[in-house]
């Protein structure tokens, strides 16, 4: 195969992997989210989890509503009787029939119970808020996941087109060299050396395009598409102005989703130490019955038919005056139960804002490395164009204008590489002052 054969391959090879971008479906960052809130499988056994709370607190879960029972039973005999009257008389019945029917509503209704109940439907309450703010941390996450992947698939993308312009100026030297070469301006290296470039750029691109195709892959993941759907994404990022993000850290401690979830534990923990002390008060109860009796009896029986209803109310009251210590054992656990996670709740806070330090410093060094890698991109992007022009007027070699390509795709990637480390730095910054799901992306 000559060179002219070899470059038209190379260029339907080059058309071939860049169709796959014409037919792709444009993915938006709030596209990218809407699908995720809709469709990702831990957002949606977290929301679940939500509705099982929800009714977990509701009144028909929380022992303020009476309980209501209904029974019935009937009774058949069949007897042989032998009856002996004060007289002398004596009576025989063989087969003798009788049956008894009864039924009955019962209502039980506990009063009082020492406010046990009380504290314990304010303890459902809360832990319906700890499932939201669970739900909550788990969005957050899978929503950083979720830009991990976005962003990975933008600096892929942007590097497949570095790549691609890199391999098109090596095809171009190929044309270069093979023209020269038979009109005797240069050797035979020259054109190998060129080939041997396009073949470098060429799997590097190849590889690029397969890791690319592969994040796509794991972004139809998160928002369970179908894995084959072919995304574009947006690679233009924009950042948060440091005076709006100073103003998130000042208010970091009253919503950041770990001091608020361990909150509600401390919340939830006061209130178990409150049940606990309800078993030293008495509990009250009401019963009440009302029953219907029937009974059919034998002739051996004075009456032979006896039906009867009636209405019964009972008022209780139980006070365990002593169980063996065991309430007083609770509580001195639940007492330091709470205390355990109220220190919980000094040392998260303080892990908080070590953490929003941290990432605040990562974020502003991954923008100041970002500064330098747009600067490096025009610095090497000036030496590549002069480099191109001398060696088009063969004033150096195609050693020296190699390397000033491969310094100018290594700057561009370094470019991209630094654009995206920052934007994840900054979102990174966002979930712990508790601003993720706040901003618009």
């Amino acid at each position: 195969m000559n060179y002219k054969h070899r470059y038209i391959a190379g260029l339907l090879l080059l058309l071939f992997m860049a169709g796959g971008n014409v037919f792709a479906q444009k993915l938006t960052k709030q596209e990218a989210i809407r699908l995720t809130l809709e469709n990702n499988y831990g957002i949606l056994i977290a929301t679940n989890n939500i509705e099982a709370a929800n009714n977990n607190k509701a009144i028909l879960n929380s022992g303020y509503l009476p309980s209501i029972t209904g029974t019935a039973s009937a009774v058949y005999n069949k007897d042989n009787i032998e009856a002996q009257f004060s007289n002398g008389e004596t009576n025989i019945l063989d087969g003798a029939e009788s049956d008894r029917y009864n039924a009955a509503l019962n209502l039980n209704y506990t009063l009082f119970d020492g406010l046990g109940r009380f504290y314990n439907y304010k303890r459902l309450k809360e832990q319906y808020n700890l499932t939201e703010l669970q739900t909550r941390e788990t969005i957050e996450n899978t929503i950083l996941q979720l830009f991990t992947v976005y962003f990975e698939t933008a600096r892929l993308t942007e590097n497949d087109q570095i790549l691609r312009e890199t391999l098109q100026i090596s095809r171009e030297r190929i044309t270069r060299a093979n023209y020269q070469f038979e009109y005797g301006q240069n050797t035979k290296l020259e054109v190998l050396n060129a080939e041997v470039d396009v073949a470098n750029d060429s799997i590097n691109l190849i590889n690029t395009e397969q890791q690319l195709i592969n994040t796509k892959r794991d972004l139809n993941l998160l928002m369970n598409q179908d894995l084959t759907k072919n995304l574009k994404v947006d690679t233009t990022t924009n950042f948060i102005s440091r005076l709006q993000i100073n103003s998130f850290i000042e208010k970091s401690i009253k919503n950041n989703v770990r001091i608020l979830r361990n909150k509600s534990n401390v919340k939830i923990n006061d209130y178990d130490l409150k049940v606990s002390k309800s078993g030293y008060l008495p509990t009250i109860g009401l019963t009440g019955t009302y029953g219907w009796n029937k009974n059919n009896n034998n002739a051996a029986s004075f009456l032979s038919t006896l039906t009867s209803t009636g209405l019964s109310a009972t008022f209780n009251l139980t006070w365990n005056l002593f169980d063996g210590g065991r309430t007083i054992t609770q509580i001195k656990n639940a007492r330091i139960t709470l205390e355990n996670q109220e220190i919980l709740q000094k040392q998260i806070e303080q892990e908080v804002k070590r953490d929003i330090a941290n990432a605040l410093g990562n974020y502003e060094n991954r923008l100041k490395v970002y500064e330098i890698q747009q600067q490096n991109v025009l610095t090497n992007q000036n030496n590549f164009d002069r480099s191109k022009e001398r060696f088009n007027l063969g004033q150096i070699t195609s050693i020296e204008f190699r390397q000033a390509q491969i310094n100018l795709i290594q700057a561009q990637t370094n470019k991209t590489l630094a654009k995206y480390d920052a934007k994840l730095a900054e979102l990174q910054l966002l979930q712990l002052t508790g601003q993720l799901l706040n901003i618009e992306f």
